[in-house]
């Protein structure tokens, strides 16, 4: 087999490969990026044209129906439980969550082996008031161990963490049932906690937790949760695309659209594995940023804020001008393999 050469990158760009051939010419791409002072995932991407030049990006759609969600989807997508009232008057909020093997199409033509909650990355957002009692059943219709850890308070037999109880390993075929308070109010994540640790996270098994305040927050025209994070696709510890809610260039190919004057909230949680931190930067604005949601007032006024592994904040702005405006990773290399969005704001 011939050596590819960095022109063949960019033909090969969009295209993906299955099977032991796919996983060989990946690895001769890889090489021979690293030698050219590439990037991971450049063997994949193709420049975009656009009307006054060019972006990176990915030839083609993925298969949104296939793959069972779709990122446009999961911005606006919140999960409230089903609900009833215990007989002391507190809030019950019921979820079920199925974990499962489930291949993904994470750019046009390449499959990714994931392991998902519900079939999705990231699982579904689970919403709740401070207060509130939860209850979500952990069904593992998978072939490897796995467990539910919520960030927040609860007691130590519910914290998914193997040696505190069976919550801490269900396996394959079993299931558990977490019950606690929602509480502090915030902004949180879940994420499976079996070992290693590292690869079960990689994998996609990881979602977001929204504890609202008993008093609500202020009014707001829109809310959106993004969860940054990235694949290693030829599991080497090193990630070879970078996304928001899963599929790289997803917000890039089709934009958000917004209103000029329209107040926006996002939820932005990071969960992004084998890379130290992660960073949000928004173009030709700034907005309100509050570290973790556990406060009503805001600790910064900025258009980048950096995250490591499992922080999280709310931000929230307007646009005054209508337009086309990016919002990316401020990691040069992480915008070019996938973490790259941008909002339509229409008059």
């Amino acid at each position: 087999m011939k050596p590819l050469t960095r022109r063949d990158f960019l033909k090969l760009g969009g295209l993906a490969f299955a099977g032991t051939l796919g996983g060989t010419l990946f690895a001769q791409q890889k090489a021979l990026a690293a030698k050219e002072g590439m990037s991971h995932g450049s063997a994949v991407m193709q420049m975009q044209g656009h009307d006054d030049g060019l972006v990176p990006g990915t030839v083609g759609e993925v298969d949104h129906e296939k793959n069972g969600f779709n990122p446009t989807d999961i911005l606006t997508d919140f999960d409230y439980g089903k609900v009833s009232t215990l007989p002391s008057g507190q809030i019950l909020r019921e979820y079920e969550i199925v974990a499962i093997n489930k291949d993904i199409e994470i750019v046009p033509g390449m499959m990714f082996a994931a392991w998902t909650y519900n079939g999705r990355i990231p699982g579904p957002t689970l919403r709740a008031t401070e207060g509130d009692r939860i209850r979500i059943r952990l069904v593992n219709g998978s072939d490897h161990p796995h467990t539910l850890h919520f960030h927040g308070f609860h007691p130590a037999e519910m914290d998914g963490v193997p040696g505190t109880g069976p919550g801490g390993h269900v396996a394959p075929g079993e299931s558990f049932t977490y019950e606690f308070d929602a509480e502090p109010f915030g902004l949180h994540l879940y994420h499976c906690h079996v070992f290693p640790l590292a690869r079960h996270i990689a994998k996609g098994l990881y979602g977001t937790f929204i504890v609202d305040p008993k008093q609500g927050r202020p009014p707001v025209d829109r809310e959106m949760v993004m969860v940054m994070s990235g694949f290693d696709v030829d599991f080497d510890d090193a990630n070879d695309f970078y996304s928001v809610n899963a599929i790289p260039f997803h917000y890039q190919n089709h934009p958000i659209q917004i209103k000029v004057g329209e107040k926006i909230r996002i939820y932005l949680v990071n969960i992004l594995e084998y890379d130290l931190l992660n960073s949000f930067h928004l173009h030709a604005n700034f907005f309100q940023y509050y570290p973790t949601g556990t406060s009503l007032t805001p600790a910064e006024f900025t258009d980048t804020i950096i995250q490591g592994q499992a922080q999280r904040g709310i931000l929230e702005f307007t646009y005054k001008y209508p337009g086309m405006y990016m919002f990316h990773a401020h990691v040069t290399e992480f915008a070019e393999l996938g973490w790259n969005g941008m909002f339509e704001v229409l008059p």
